[in-house]
């Protein structure tokens, strides 16, 4: 009974983090110009072959480790080997705070672009995509502007479809070239 008293209140923080942070502008990543290095927020639950955003290494011709992936479970067995570092609900901390090695290391790097993919109003990914520092965003129609720079109505499970309409408009604004 206390356990969940205190997941409501570990919540409630995050959301009142989350809607203050929303206030203010994201801070600008200063980094030049192209794509040379790409963070992947994934809801592994509607999307669970996280594995094929490493097809962006041959897309961009970015070096080896250019691509960094990070799913979103609900729940998830930490004895399970996962392919994808995940977090879920249970590492969410007071004051918006995600306690997760695997997130906070997702966290300490600079991206030029990152993809929120992921339609799930869910609280842990949009923590994530506010605390991410990177200097362009793409994400879907579901999920409000604030989050992303470049908004996409297209199916999620469809990745194909993704990529290529994600290029096309990265082509258009001159973030690589076509």
């Amino acid at each position: 009974m206390i356990k969940g008293i205190k997941d409501k209140f570990k919540y409630k923080s995050g959301v009142k983090f989350l809607n203050a942070a929303m206030k203010t502008p994201l801070v600008p990543v200063d980094r030049s110009h192209g794509i040379t290095s790409i963070g992947c927020i994934v809801d592994m639950e509607a999307f669970d072959k996280a594995e094929e955003f490493y097809q962006f290494q041959e897309e961009y011709n970015l070096r080896p480790n250019a691509v960094k992936i990070i799913g979103y479970k609900s729940y998830y067995d930490k004895n399970s080997p996962y392919s994808t570092p995940v977090f879920s609900d249970k590492d969410l901390g007071w004051n918006g705070k995600i306690e997760n090695s695997y997130a906070l290391e997702f966290l300490s790097r600079d991206y030029d672009l990152l993809v929120n993919y992921y339609k799930q109003d869910n609280l842990l990914m949009k923590l994530m995509s506010v605390k991410a520092k990177a200097r362009f965003r793409v994400g879907f129609t579901e999920m409000d502007s604030y989050f992303n720079d470049l908004i996409l109505d297209i199916p999620l499970k469809d990745f194909k479809i993704f990529k290529s309409e994600l290029k096309k408009y990265l082509g258009v604004l001159d973030e690589i070239k076509r």
